[in-house]
């Protein structure tokens, strides 16, 4: 029982160190996270039901998730040099596009979900 807790207590450590250096080193995740200070309470007043809020507040995190996946590929590659090579390129591409591609979808939820506030 005891390994089962140390290893939770050191996982939940290691993720805050991890939260704190993209927050220290990325700018569009402090950007995001800012955001989230508008729009977890505007998702909340928002969202008729607890499903409407969950989307609302889920597909901002999603954008979150994504920007922290795509920092640690950036700084993975470059931690394997700094010369320019087109798959270190194309690495990190991708992982911009999957950022951009989790904001068009929480764009798109926002919007319609919004549509429908707006015109009940």
């Amino acid at each position: 029982m005891l390994t089962v807790l140390r290893r939770l207590l050191l996982g939940t450590r290691y993720s805050w160190q991890g939260l704190r250096a993209g927050w220290r080193t990325q700018a569009a995740l402090r950007y995001e996270f800012c955001f989230s200070l508008v729009a977890v309470p505007l998702a909340l007043w928002l969202g008729r039901s607890s499903v409407e809020r969950a989307l609302l507040i889920g597909s901002w995190l999603l954008v979150i998730v994504v920007e922290l996946i795509n920092s640690a590929i950036e700084t993975a590659v470059d931690r394997i040099g700094s010369e320019l090579h087109e798959l270190s390129g194309r690495a990190k591409d991708l992982g911009s596009a999957a950022v951009f591609c989790s904001i068009v979808l929480a764009a798109t939820i926002w919007l319609l979900l919004c549509l429908d506030f707006w015109t009940r």
